[in-house]
C-alpha cells in the first residue's frame, strides 16, 4: 500500500497575502493624493475611486498575483 501523501502548507499563500497588503495601502495612499491633488467635484471623485478599484483588481497585479498565490505561475 502507498503511504498517504500529506499536502505540505505553501509559503505562497501568506507570502501573498503580506504583499496584497502592503500593496493596497500604497494603492490606497496614492489614488487619495492624486484625488486630492486634482481637486475633482464629488461625482467626478466618486468615479475616479470606483475606477481605480477597479484597475486595481484585473489590470494591476491583483489578478496574477492572486493566480501566483493558487498555482505558483504568473501567467496561464
Amino acid at each position: 500500500m502507498d503511504p498517504v501523501q500529506v499536502n505540505e502548507p505553501s509559503w505562497r499563500k501568506p507570502a501573498g497575502m503580506i504583499l496584497i497588503l502592503l500593496l493596497l495601502a500604497v494603492w490606497c495612499v496614492a489614488v487619495v493624493m492624486i484625488l486630492e491633488a486634482l481637486d475633482l467635484p464629488l461625482w467626478a471623485s466618486a468615479f475616479a475611486f470606483i475606477a481605480g478599484g477597479v484597475a486595481w483588481l484585473w489590470l494591476l497585479p491583483m489578478k496574477r498575483l492572486l493566480r501566483w498565490m493558487e498555482s505558483g505561475k504568473w501567467r496561464q
